[in-house]
């Protein structure tokens, strides 16, 4: 046993299974003490989360507690800035799991090469993907842009990996203090209150997640092909926030799946949303220039429409087409989105109003409790035809025809958009088109901002100029 303090650095992996880091730092070291880092400045746009982080802080805290273990919360302006003064101690080895953005990842190899040339120990793992990011390329050496391909020789290559034997965290001999100034969890919350109905929802906690995820593969998995399209039921896995802060790793996620027997395609479509989360990952690193950019150059020159009524129209759900507002204040009130839905909102913002992706990819940031760069910039680019392996931009969502399709009953819209709840299945995807003393367009619920027709037609003019 290593008589130094091993220290390790929690980012995004709140639970003890398949921790590597945590698993290898309690191993070595009688005392460890885990610490993270919270940069405001990072989370500035990102509102919803601080919710669930703090709630992750606070529970992950408790579970380590059970194990000596102290989690310590730090909060500073600069990474940099702080590894450069803990250096100084020396009293201690670290670890960490990677995080895969470009950011992060150069960061950790600054972070390796300081902590060496000061002979201070440092390890850093596999974090929460299946494979790592440098192993699934063409036979040429470069990387895919065609999500089938990839997925094809990612989900070969972790089928073919040789198991590691996983080892466990091990209960520390006592508890210790490590750093100084460090600040609760509850400082993190956000001012406004309005995540208060987050907590109704949500339990941001890995054995809830791994609860969550039996639940799911026992109940809803083989029917997932097709229930995964219609908002008004139960049928997506809903695990996208505990994959996001690792209270579910992806490997559990897939080795729980593969436990159980089952021949439905259900599985498969299943596992394939973890196989596009590896995708986006891949994406991001191999053209970090589409998190802030279009992925596809062309796009640059794309006569985007800056109007800021419209735009908040569909921020408040208010656009006049009910399955558009019904989604909008879904994700208000709960911090999530049917995903479905989330292709329907992206598609009538990007071509329905003009408005730039990037808009979009914002809001979203901001109210998402799953957001992660990789995911909703590539999410928010497959929508507006700039990405990688894209719907093409020609292809646009009928917001009327999808309501009718993916809601036929209109029971997602009720419950999102009250004031339509005594309409009938003729009309609640049509409200314009029902006239009555009771119900008025333009009191009771808006006029649709724009029509559909007319601005199908806009947004392929739109196109052909680029």
């Amino acid at each position: 046993m290593n008589k130094k303090i091993g220290l390790f650095w929690l980012r995004d992996d709140f639970r003890l299974s398949k921790n590597k880091g945590l698993i290898e730092a309690t191993t070595n070291h009688d005392q460890v003490v885990v610490f993270y880092l919270y940069k405001k400045e990072s989370y500035k746009n990102q509102e919803a989360q601080k919710w669930w982080l703090s709630k992750s802080l606070s529970n992950f805290k408790k579970r380590l507690n059970n194990l000596n273990i102290n989690l310590e919360i730090i909060e500073t302006n600069s990474f940099k800035i702080f590894f450069d003064k803990l250096i100084k101690k020396k009293d201690f080895s670290i670890y960490w799991n990677k995080v895969y953005e470009p950011n992060y990842l150069k960061f950790d190899e600054y972070l390796l090469r300081a902590m060496k040339n000061k002979n201070i120990y440092s390890r850093r793992f596999k974090g929460n993907t299946l494979n790592e990011i440098n192993e699934i390329k063409k036979n040429d050496g470069t990387p895919f842009k065609v999500f089938t391909p990839f997925w094809r020789a990612a989900e070969k290559f972790y089928i073919e990996k040789i198991p590691l034997k996983e080892k466990i965290i091990k209960k520390c001999k006592k508890k210790i203090n490590y750093f100084k100034n460090c600040i609760d969890s509850e400082k993190i919350l956000p001012k406004k209150k309005w995540f208060k109905k987050f907590e109704k929802i949500w339990f941001p906690d890995d054995e809830i997640a791994l609860k969550e995820l039996q639940n799911f593969i026992k109940e809803r998995i083989t029917n997932y092909s097709e229930g995964r399209n219609f908002p008004n039921i139960i049928g997506t896995s809903k695990l996208s926030p505990y994959i996001k802060f690792g209270q579910l790793h992806v490997e559990t996620i897939w080795d729980e799946c593969i436990k159980k027997k089952l021949k439905t395609n259900g599985k498969s479509k299943f596992l394939a949303e973890i196989g596009w989360r590896e995708f986006n990952h891949s994406l991001i690193n191999y053209f970090p220039h589409m998190l802030n950019n279009n992925y596809s150059k062309k796009f640059d020159k794309f006569p985007w429409e800056k109007n800021s009524n419209f735009l908040n129209a569909w921020k408040k759900g208010l656009t006049g087409y009910p399955i558009v507002d019904a989604g909008m204040r879904e994700l208000f009130s709960t911090g999530w989105m049917h995903n479905r839905v989330r292709m329907i909102v992206g598609s009538f913002l990007v071509k329905h109003l003009l408005i730039n992706w990037k808009e979009g990819e914002k809001y979203f940031r901001n109210c998402l409790l799953d957001y992660s760069p990789a995911s909703n910039v590539a999410g928010w680019q497959w929508v507006a035809g700039s990405g990688a392996d894209a719907a093409p931009y020609f292809r646009i969502f009928n917001p009327i025809l999808q309501g009718e399709k993916f809601d036929n009953e209109g029971l997602y819209v009720k419950k999102w958009v009250p004031e339509l709840k005594n309409l009938s299945k003729k009309f609640i995807h049509r409200p314009w088109e029902f006239d009555n003393e009771k119900f008025k367009l333009g009191r009771d619920y808006p006029y649709p901002i724009v029509r559909h027709e007319e601005a199908r037609l806009k947004a392929l003019n739109a196109f052909k100029k680029i």
